[in-house]
């Protein structure tokens, strides 16, 4: 169990999703692990009880740099938590394995609200707003052997991301799928995102994919 407080994202489907693969591939065993957007602490936590060497844990919420430092804490497993946006607590330093489970909700705002839970998954019109950041960047934050794994909904394209990651010269490609329904959050939007032609108009479940992208030898 997680403390989750007011207005930090609650780990859902697309966090499980991740850390079975990071479990099943034996990702993590030995590395120096890097979690964007950590929230609870879920996956930095998952990352550390699969044998990371270090976990550093990012998010730009206070209320989740709390959280993620107090589970962390209570389960006395080895997190450092810093606070801001994405790559700037870190920047300069380089890790073998990136996670990330971003806000990927499409949105009617272009720039999500600064103090609300919706900050949690609004994501601008596409979904992409921080997607689009976190593939530009990776490259530069793994080591040469590193790995970044991205989960997010297909409702965002997962092709989009996989070209975005291979125009930094990586290799990319979706490693693990799975479908969910559609949760409170996109039921509540599904007119929103048929009209955008995002989903079919009597679609109510969403595909949920993980991306692995890596350098190219």
């Amino acid at each position: 169990m997680l403390l989750r407080p007011p207005g930090v994202y609650r780990a859902d489907g697309d966090t499980t999703l991740l850390i079975d693969v990071l479990r099943a591939g034996g990702y993590a065993a030995g590395r120096r692990v890097l979690d964007l957007g950590t929230g609870t602490g879920a996956l930095a936590l998952a990352a550390a009880r699969a044998g990371a060497a270090s976990v550093t844990a990012v998010d730009l919420s206070l209320r989740s740099v709390a959280a993620a430092w107090f589970n962390a804490q209570v389960s006395r497993t080895p997190v450092t938590v810093r606070w801001g946006d994405l790559f700037g607590p870190v920047r300069g330093e380089r890790f073998d394995l990136l996670l990330a489970n971003p806000p990927y909700v499409p949105a009617e705002a272009v720039a999500p609200p600064r103090h609300r839970i919706t900050r949690c998954w609004d994501a601008g019109p596409d979904g992409r707003l921080l997607l689009d950041r976190i593939c530009a960047g990776a490259a530069d934050m793994l080591t040469d052997d590193g790995v970044a794994l991205i989960v997010h909904s297909t409702v965002c394209d997962e092709d989009t991301t996989v070209a975005a990651l291979q125009a930094t010269g990586m290799k990319s490609q979706v490693v693990a799928r799975t479908t969910i329904p559609f949760g409170p959050v996109m039921r509540a939007r599904a007119g929103l995102l048929a009209a955008r032609g995002l989903v079919q108009p009597d679609q109510r479940d969403e595909e949920i994919v993980v991306v692995e992208a890596r350098h190219r030898a």
